[in-house]
Order: structure tokens, then C-alpha cells, then sequence
């Protein structure tokens, strides 16, 4: 994996040499991996050789059009959270997710949310990750896409990276106006008023994710959320104080048996926080099953979703 000089002292500059070198070294592993070049990490979207298998099986079956015409149909979810602290000025604060848009695979899936996404009444948009739909190689498609989707969101919109992501799409995310939480915090206020939205970097593969970072500058019993990629952190999000964690990655198993059932979720993680609400301790927690399809672009029992979250004191 190459990179100019250029962009790695901005890569550097922007997220400290430490963890820009950290996260460009893993990805240079990753991908010596994915070539042969010592012992690979079973991870199915890394298993590029399975990928026409499972396209070819589904064909044989024919249930592949329908799995694709399944993918391609985004739907919009609304969610009510009630939180004890949150404070009077963001009664009624409305927060539009969007997940594991893996912009590159389905043309029409994207053109399905950016269509979705037009009058959407909100006050902030959050992007949980996986951009990209392989996990290696040209990030150019993924960029241009993400670019169209953008123009159809409205400000202010805050992202953090998947696994999918490579640390050098992040200029890039950056010059679309998206503000990349890479283990840091923003302070959104209201009059005299605040909540805290942190986010981290990817915790399921590349594990750069740094919570203590990110919530440093949080004050003690402030309203906090939190964007992680992955669910997997929901004991660490919890115990940090976060009132709120968002996420993706699971997919909802995107791949489900009757009654979205997932067969699996590539996560470690009780499989009631794989997809939808649910709660751990004192806090909320929500898994969207993502509006884009991974490995293969097709869905079965687990439509996919954009979510719009309803803050409300309770």
C-alpha cells in the first residue's frame, strides 16, 4: 500500500503521528494478509475467493434477483429515545443515521437513499462507517460517491471510519464537510446550553479506538453520545458514561431467516444488540442494520434502513 509523502503529513498533522502511523501500518498488514503473505484473519469480507461462490450458489437457487432487488430498497426507520439527562433545549433534538453505506456496491441502493434523504427534517446527520466496499484497494469510487450522497444532506454531519474505511479517505471525508470523529469530541449547543458527540476509530478490525481520548473533554454527568463503527464497545461506552451509543456494522446479519433472524453478525456481542434499540446499564444503544449490503449486495428478511432518532427527556 502506497502513499505520498504528502498525504501522510497531513495524515500525521491531523491525527498525530502515533495514531496515523498505528492505523496505516495495520492496513498495510491487512492487505499483505489478504495477498498470501502470512496467516489471514477469517473475516468474510476479507475472503475475497467465497464472494462468487455465495453470488453463483444464490444464482443456482434463484433467489440472487430477489436478494438484489431486496438490497436495493432502503427504508426509513424512527426511533424514540428518552433520556433522564438530556437537557431542555434538546427535547425534540433529532439526529439522522446512516450506516454501512458501502457506496461503491449498489448504484441503485444509493440512489434509493439519496432520494430518501431529500425533506428529511433533522437537526444533525452521524455516518457510523464502512464507506467503502471492499477492504482494500482504490478508495476513489467511494469517495465519489459518498460526495453524491452528501449534497443531499444538510449540516451539521458528523462521521466516524469502519473497518471497510482506509485512514486515507479521510482528507477527502473531510473536504465533503463531514467533521471525522477519530477519537475525538464536538460540542453541539443549544442557547446555554450542550451535548457532547464523540466518536472513535474502528474497533472491530483495526482497533485504534481510543474512548478515554475521546471523552476527555467531556464534562462529569454532561449528555454524551458516542459513534463507534462497531457495537462491540458497549461495555466500554457504557462504563465511560456515554448516555448514548450509535452504531452499525452487524448488518442485522443481512443474510436472515424468517423473522430477521441473522445466520450470523460477525461481531462479538449478545445478538439482541445486533440490530434496533436496546439498552446496557443507564445506557441507550442503537445497531442500525445499515443502508448499503457487504460481500455480496443482496438482502434477505433484513431490509435495509436509515434512521431517524428522536431525543426526549424522560
Amino acid at each position: 500500500m502506497g502513499i505520498s509523502t504528502e498525504l501522510l503529513s497531513t495524515l500525521e498533522r491531523r491525527l498525530g503521528r502515533l495514531h496515523a502511523r498505528q492505523r496505516l501500518g495495520i492496513e498495510a498488514d491487512h492487505e499483505a494478509q489478504i495477498f498470501g503473505q502470512g496467516l489471514n484473519f477469517f473475516h468474510i469480507e476479507n475472503w475475497y475467493s467465497i464472494h462468487s461462490v455465495i453470488r453463483t450458489i444464490l444464482k443456482l437457487s434463484g433467489l440472487y434477483w430477489r436478494g438484489r432487488r431486496n438490497a436495493e430498497r432502503v427504508v426509513l426507520k424512527k426511533n424514540n429515545i428518552r433520556c433522564a439527562g438530556l437537557p431542555p433545549a434538546f427535547d425534540g433534538f433529532v439526529i439522522l443515521h446512516i450506516s454501512d453505506t458501502h457506496v461503491d456496491m449498489n448504484h441503485r441502493a444509493m440512489l434509493r437513499l439519496s432520494e430518501l434523504v431529500e425533506g428529511l427534517q433533522y437537526d444533525a446527520c452521524v455516518l457510523t462507517g464502512d464507506f467503502r466496499g471492499k477492504t482494500f484497494g482504490s478508495y476513489d469510487a467511494a469517495l465519489k460517491g459518498m460526495a453524491g450522497l452528501v449534497g443531499h444532506l444538510k449540516p451539521p454531519v458528523f462521521g466516524v471510519l469502519g473497518n471497510h474505511d482506509t485512514i486515507q479517505m479521510l482528507p477527502g471525508l473531510e473536504a465533503m464537510g463531514i467533521r471525522m470523529l477519530q477519537n475525538e469530541c464536538e460540542v453541539i449547543k443549544r442557547g446555554d446550553q450542550s451535548i457532547y458527540l464523540a466518536g472513535i476509530d474502528d474497533a472491530h478490525y483495526f482497533r485504534v479506538d481510543n474512548i478515554e481520548k475521546a471523552a476527555s473533554q467531556i464534562p462529569e454527568g454532561a449528555f454524551a453520545v458516542l459513534l463507534s463503527h462497531t457495537p462491540e464497545i458497549y461495555r466500554q461506552a457504557a462504563h465511560a458514561g456515554f448516555d448514548l451509543l450509535l452504531s452499525g456494522h452487524t448488518h442485522g446479519g443481512q443474510i436472515c431467516l424468517p423473522g430477521s433472524i441473522p445466520i450470523t453478525l460477525d461481531s462479538v456481542l449478545p445478538r439482541r444488540m445486533g440490530a434496533g434499540a436496546w439498552h446496557y446499564g443507564d445506557m441507550t444503544g442503537y445497531t442500525s442494520v445499515g443502508a448499503g449490503s457487504s460481500v455480496v449486495a443482496v438482502r434477505y428478511n433484513c431490509p435495509p434502513e436509515i434512521t431517524l432518532h428522536r431525543l426526549s427527556r424522560g
